[in-house]
C-alpha cells in the first residue's frame, strides 16, 4: 500500500530529527531527544547485532557499528530508573522535620540501593532526562539529584496522570539547581516575615499571661508563604484572597498579614473588652474574620478576606469556596477564574481527619463548584490536640488525601524559610497556569501545648525537649543570613527593635484610648446593621399576563428540539394547559414561575443539590435534554436579553461541602437566590455542623447575614425512617432572635410568594422550606394563576378556606402545617365534620401571633379546644416549639394528635404507617 502524502511527510520530520538528535542530542526539542532516547533504550534490549546505540553510555560501540552490552545496557536503565526514583520518592529523603536532626535514610536511594557499582559511579552520562543532556559523572548526577529533590522541600508530582502538568512540575523544580540565588534584599524580606509573627506572639505572651491565643510560634513560616504568595499575585493577574483557617496562628495572621489595627487586637484581649457588635452574642477573638485592603509593593491594591470560623475544624473550608466563587461572579471572571485566589490554611491532623476535607477537595474541577483551584497551606505541628500521627492518620503524609484529585504537593522544612518562600511561589504559579489546587505542607512544631495554658509533656514529653531546645525559625535564618553576609547583625537587631516598637505603640495607643474614652473605646461597629424583622406584608405578586407570557417562554423549546415524549406529552403539556386555563398550577411550575420573574427582574438565581435538575421526584426538569444529542437547553437562561443569570447544578453526593459552599456563596451574593435542595430532607442532617455552626448563628457571632434558602424534601408517606423527615423540630431548636425562617407551606402559590419574598425585603434571614414530595403530583395541591397574581402576597397563617359551616358553630380548632392539611380537610369532608376549623401555619418561624390570632377570634366557640396535628412523633415536628407558644394564646391546655415518641422518625411498614396515621388524623377531630 502506498503511504499517504501526510503519512510521508510526518516520516520524514521524524527522520530529520533523528538523525539531527543523532549528532547532537541537544540540537532538537526536549520532548524530541526524550522520545529518542527512550527509543533507542528499548530498542537496544531487542536490537539484532550491528545496530547502532544512543549517544552517551555505549557510544563507542555504537560509533564502531556494535551492539550495546548487557553491562552497557544495564548501567543505561539504571540511569533511567535512578532519574525516576528521585523524581518519584525523594521526598521520603528529604530533611522536612525541624526537630530532627538530619535528613531520615532512605536506602532505595542511596548508590547501592539504585544499584550502581563504585566504577559505575565514575562513568559519564548524558541524557536528556536530567540536566539537558550535559555531560556528567554518574555520581554527579546522582549528587544533583538529591539537591533537588531531597533536601529541606520535597515533592510529590508523579501520581498525576496529565504528563503537560508533570512536565511543568518537573522544569521548576529541577530548574530551582541553576536558578540565582535570592537577593540579598529578598532574603531580608523573608527575614521580616518571619519576625513579625515571632515577635508579635512573644509580645502577647508577655503582655496577656495565661490568655488562649492559640500562638504560631513554631510555624512562623506560615507567613513567609502567605506574605510571598500576596507580594506575587498582582504580577500572577490576582486581585483578591479570599480564605480561611482554624484558630491556631488566626492572631499572628490578622495582625501581620491582613494588618488588623493592634489597639484593636490588644483590646480584645482585654478585661473590658465588650464585643461591638449590632446585636447578637459575638464570638472569641480567635474566631473572628476580616476583610481589608493592602497595596502590595508593585503598588496594586489586594482584598483580603479572611472568614470568620468556628472551632469545627475544617468546617469553614467549603464557605471560603462559595465566597471565593460568589467574588468571582462579581468581577465577571467565571471562565479563567485568575482573578480571586482561594486560600485555606489547614492544620496536619484536621486535614488528615476531617471528612469535609476529602469533599472540599472533590469540589475543585465540578463546573458548578470550581474556583480556580485552591493554595491549601498545613501549618504541619507533627501532632493534634495530644494525639501523634501513628495515632491520628493509617496514611503516609498527613497530604495523602489530596492525591484523590491529583494535586502536586510541596513539603518544606517550616525552618528554612527561602524554601517556604519558593514552595508558596511555585504553588501560585501552578495554581494560574493549570487552575488546580495545589498543597504546600510546612512541617514544623507547636512550640506551646495546644493552647498557651496546656502542658504538652504530659503527654509528649520527647517532643517537648526538642522543642525547648530548639531556636526559633526566625533566629536561625536570622544567624545564617548574618554568617553568610547577607545582612549585619546591626541591621538584625535594628529590625527586632523596629518590629518591638511597633507593638509598643498599639499597646500604648490602646491605653490612651482607654484614658480618653472609657473602657470600650472602639464604639460602634464596622457589620452593617439589618433592619429588623417585621411580619409586614411584601408584595409578591407579578402581573397576570406577564406571568403567563413569561410562562409559555418556559414551555417552548428551541426549534428542531427533540424531547422526551414523557417531557412533551405529559410535563410541558401539563404546563401549558395550566397556563391557557389559568388553574392547576402545581409545586414545581409555580417555582419556576418564581424564579423566573426574580430573573426578568434582574435577579440571579443560583439551584445546587443532589439531582436538582431533573429533581428527586422528577417534578423540575429545569434543564431539558434532546432526546437524540443529549444536547442540553435552559428555559430559564431564555426569557429575554436583559434577565439576570441562572446557575443550576447538580452536585456531588455530598451535603456538608455543598451546603457550606453554597451559604458562603449567599453571604457575597445579597442579589441572587441562592437554594440548596436536599435529595431528601432526611439527609440534611450530613450537614449538620453548616447548619448549627453558621446558618443559624453567624449573624449573632459574627454579624454575617445570609439569605440562603434550604429546600427539604419531607412528608411522612410510607417511606421508611430515611425518607420521611428533614428533622424539622432541630431547624425549630435552633431559632431564636429571628435568626432565619422555617416554614411548611400548603400551596405552590405559597412557594411561589415565598421565595420571591426572599429577594424583596430589606433583610436577609436563611430560609428553611419544608418542601413537599407527594404534594407534588397532588390533585388538590394546586394553585391558580391568580393566587400568584398582582395583589397577592405569602401569609403566614391560612384560614380554613375550605369550611363550609358558619365559624360561630366552630367549637374545635386543628392547627397543622404542611401535608398532613390534606389528610385532615379529606377526612372532615369524609365524615361530614362541621364543628371544626383547619388553621395552617405556614411560617413557623418567626411566629407570627398576631395573625394566629386575628384567625382564631373568627370562632369564638372554639377558644378551650384548640389542637396541635402532625405528622411527626411526638418528640419530634413542630410540636414542643408550638405546644407552649399556643397555650399562652388560648389560656387552656393544648392537645396533641399526632405519633406517640420514638427514637426513629418513621415507621419501616407501610401497614403500619398508613394505621398510625389513620389515628393521628382521626384523633385530631376527638381529641
Amino acid at each position: 500500500m502506498n503511504a499517504t502524502l501526510p503519512y510521508r511527510a510526518n516520516a520524514d520530520l521524524l527522520d530529520e530529527k533523528y538523525l539531527a538528535w543523532k549528532e547532537d542530542p541537544r540540537s532538537v526539542e526536549p520532548a524530541w531527544s526524550s522520545f529518542f532516547e527512550g527509543f533507542e533504550l528499548g530498542m537496544a534490549q531487542i536490537r539484532p547485532s550491528g545496530a547502532p546505540a544512543a549517544k552517551g553510555a555505549g557510544a563507542e560501540q555504537a560509533a564502531a557499528g556494535q551492539p550495546l552490552s548487557e553491562k552497557t545496557l544495564a548501567f543505561r536503565t539504571k540511569v533511567t530508573n535512578a532519574i525516576l526514583d528521585f523524581r518519584r520518592i525523594g521526598h521520603t529523603a528529604a530533611w522536612l522535620d525541624p526537630l530532627s536532626k538530619t535528613a531520615p535514610e532512605q536506602p532505595l536511594l542511596t548508590p547501592a540501593g539504585l544499584g550502581f557499582t563504585e566504577d559505575e559511579l565514575n562513568e559519564e552520562v548524558m541524557t536528556n532526562f536530567h540536566g539537558q543532556g550535559r555531560p556528567m559523572k554518574a555520581s554527579v548526577m546522582l549528587e544533583e539529584l538529591r539537591r533537588i529533590y531531597c533536601d529541606k522541600i520535597g515533592f510529590e508530582f508523579m501520581h498525576i496522570h496529565n504528563r503537560e502538568v508533570r512536565a511543568w512540575l518537573r522544569e521548576r523544580i529541577e530548574g530551582r539547581l541553576d536558578a540565582p540565588a535570592p537577593s540579598p534584599e529578598q532574603q531580608a524580606e523573608v527575614l521580616r516575615w518571619a519576625l513579625e509573627p515571632e515577635t508579635f506572639e512573644r509580645f502577647l505572651h508577655k503582655r496577656y499571661v495565661g490568655q488562649k491565643r492559640f500562638s504560631l510560634e513554631g510555624g512562623e513560616s506560615l507567613m513567609v508563604a502567605l506574605q510571598n504568595i500576596f507580594e506575587k499575585l498582582p504580577a500572577a493577574g490576582a486581585q483578591e484572597i479570599v480564605m480561611g483557617m482554624a484558630h491556631r496562628g488566626r492572631l499572628s495572621v490578622l495582625a501581620n498579614f491582613l494588618k488588623k489595627p493592634l489597639k484593636v487586637l490588644f483590646y480584645e484581649f482585654s478585661e473590658n473588652y465588650v464585643p461591638n457588635m449590632v446585636a447578637g452574642d459575638g464570638d472569641v477573638k480567635y474566631h473572628l474574620g476580616f476583610e481589608t485592603h493592602r497595596r502590595a509593593k508593585t503598588g496594586d491594591e489586594v482584598m483580603i478576606h479572611l472568614a470568620a470560623n468556628p472551632s469545627h475544624l475544617e468546617a469553614v473550608d467549603p464557605v471560603v469556596e462559595g465566597k471565593a466563587r460568589a467574588r468571582q461572579r462579581h468581577l465577571g471572571d467565571t471562565v479563567n477564574r485568575k482573578k480571586v485566589l482561594p486560600i485555606l490554611i489547614h492544620g496536619d491532623a484536621a486535614f488528615a481527619g476531617q471528612g469535609i476535607v476529602a469533599e472540599v477537595l472533590n469540589l475543585s474541577q465540578l463546573p458548578g463548584y470550581r474556583t480556580g483551584g485552591t493554595i491549601h497551606i498545613i501549618t504541619n505541628n507533627q501532632i493534634g490536640f495530644t494525639t501523634l500521627p501513628a495515632d491520628a492518620r493509617s496514611s503516609f503524609y498527613c497530604t495523602d488525601v489530596a492525591k484523590t484529585i491529583e494535586a502536586p504537593v510541596i513539603h518544606v522544612n517550616g525552618d528554612s524559610p527561602l524554601d517556604v518562600a519558593f514552595a508558596a511561589q511555585l504553588a501560585l504559579d501552578f495554581r494560574q497556569k493549570f487552575s488546580r489546587d495545589v498543597v504546600i505542607d510546612i512541617v514544623c512544631y507547636r512550640r506551646h501545648g495546644h493552647n498557651e495554658t496546656d502542658e504538652p509533656s504530659f503527654t509528649s514529653p520527647n517532643m517537648a525537649r526538642l522543642i525547648a531546645s530548639q531556636p526559633s525559625t526566625a533566629t536561625l535564618f536570622r544567624d545564617k543570613l548574618v554568617k553568610d553576609g547577607v545582612i549585619t547583625a546591626e541591621q538584625a537587631d535594628a529590625l527586632q527593635r523596629e518590629l518591638e516598637g511597633n507593638l509598643e505603640q498599639g499597646f500604648s495607643d490602646l491605653a490612651e484610648e482607654e484614658k480618653t474614652k472609657g473602657s470600650n473605646p472602639f464604639e460602634g461597629s464596622t457589620a452593617q446593621p439589618q433592619p429588623r424583622y417585621t411580619h409586614d406584608p411584601v408584595n409578591t405578586g407579578v402581573p397576570a399576563e406577564k406571568l403567563r407570557n413569561m410562562g409559555l417562554k418556559l414551555v417552548e423549546p428551541p426549534p428542531d428540539f427533540k424531547l422526551h415524549p414523557t417531557i412533551e406529552k405529559r410535563f410541558l403539556a401539563a404546563r401549558k394547559k395550566a397556563l391557557e386555563t389559568g388553574t392547576g398550577f402545581d409545586w414545581a411550575h409555580a417555582e419556576a414561575l418564581a424564579f423566573g420573574s426574580l430573573l426578568s427582574e434582574g435577579t440571579g438565581v443560583r439551584l445546587s443539590g443532589q439531582d436538582c435538575r431533573r429533581g428527586t421526584f422528577s417534578q423540575r426538569h429545569c434543564v431539558l435534554y434532546d432526546n437524540s444529542t443529549r444536547e442540553r437547553y435552559i428555559p430559564l437562561q431564555n426569557l429575554a436579553p436583559e434577565q439576570g443569570r441562572f446557575c443550576v447544578y447538580n452536585s456531588l453526593l455530598s451535603e456538608a461541602a455543598v451546603l457550606g459552599f453554597d451559604y458562603g456563596y449567599s453571604l457575597l451574593a445579597p442579589n441572587v437566590l441562592i437554594c440548596w435542595e436536599a435529595q431528601f430532607g432526611d439527609f440534611v442532617n450530613g450537614a449538620q455542623v453548616i447548619i448549627d455552626q453558621f446558618i443559624a448563628s453567624a449573624e449573632s457571632k459574627w454579624q454575617q447575614s445570609s439569605g440562603i434558602v434550604l429546600l427539604l424534601p419531607h412528608g411522612f408517606e410510607g417511606q421508611g425512617p430515611e425518607h420521611s423527615s428533614a428533622r424539622l423540630e432541630r431547624f425549630l431548636q435552633l431559632c431564636a432572635g429571628c435568626n432565619m425562617q422555617v416554614a411548611n407551606v400548603t400551596t405552590p402559590a405559597q412557594y411561589f410568594h415565598l421565595l420571591r419574598r426572599q429577594m424583596n425585603r430589606p433583610f436577609r434571614k436563611p430560609l428553611v422550606i419544608m418542601t413537599p414530595k407527594s404534594l407534588l403530583r397532588h390533585p388538590q395541591a394546586v394553585s391558580k394563576l391568580e393566587d400568584m397574581a398582582e395583589g397577592t402576597t405569602f401569609r403566614e397563617v391560612l384560614d380554613d378556606d375550605a369550611l363550609t359551616t358558619d365559624p360561630n358553630r366552630v367549637t374545635r380548632l386543628i392547627f397543622c402545617s404542611g401535608k398532613v392539611y390534606y389528610d385532615l380537610i379529606n377526612f372532615r369532608k369524609e365524615n361530614d365534620i362541621k364543628n371544626a376549623a383547619i388553621i395552617r401555619v405556614e411560617q413557623l418561624y418567626p411566629l407570627h401571633v398576631d395573625m394566629i390570632e386575628q384567625v382564631a377570634a373568627r370562632y369564638p366557640r372554639a377558644q378551650k379546644k384548640w389542637i396541635w396535628c402532625q405528622e411527626e412523633p411526638e418528640n419530634m415536628g413542630a410540636w414542643t416549639f408550638m405546644h407552649h407558644r399556643l397555650e399562652e394564646l388560648t389560656n387552656h391546655v393544648l392537645r396533641y394528635a399526632g405519633r406517640e415518641r420514638a427514637s426513629s422518625p418513621a415507621a419501616g411498614s407501610k401497614a403500619i404507617h398508613t394505621h398510625e396515621q389513620e389515628r393521628l388524623v382521626e384523633d385530631a377531630f376527638s381529641v
